[in-house]
């Protein structure tokens, strides 16, 4: 069944690489409307053909070695290898605040239109409300 998934996965993601060539062929759009969508339907169709193609080798080379497949399960679940996982997370999303903000602050200073900006302060203050509710969550528990 695993297996099913991960091929329509790869031939959704082909099929939106062809849409979205043809698009960029076919598509002559006086107003602009319609400019972005070929090249969001090749990039999404890249993504989903690579993530299908990496989960389906992966099975398939995981498929005859038990013991590779057992070893796998054993160092996923490892509490090790959770927490340094966690921490890599941590850190990623503490650099993520500093660049974020500061690639906000330069947009601003540059003069970008509020159209651009404050969906941008909004996702960043979203991300960081997140982060407050759920550690305010987590210390409740401890």
């Amino acid at each position: 069944m695993k297996k099913t998934k991960d091929l329509f996965i790869i031939l959704f993601g082909i099929v939106l690489i062809l849409v979205g060539f043809y698009l960029i062929k076919v598509i002559e759009d006086p107003h602009n409307n319609l400019r972005t969508l070929p090249y969001l339907c090749i990039g999404l169709g890249c993504g989903l053909f690579g993530n299908g193609l990496g989960e389906y080798l992966s099975k398939k080379s995981i498929e005859n070695n038990p013991k590779l497949a057992k070893q796998i399960e054993i160092d996923t679940k490892d509490e090790r290898n959770v927490m340094i996982g966690n921490m890599a997370k941590a850190k990623g999303f503490d650099m993520m605040l500093y660049v974020y903000a500061a690639l906000l602050l330069t947009f601003s200073l540059m003069g970008t239109s509020f159209n651009i900006l404050i969906p941008m302060v909004i996702a960043y203050l979203f991300v960081v409300g997140y982060s407050i509710y759920y550690r305010s969550k987590i210390e409740k528990t401890f």
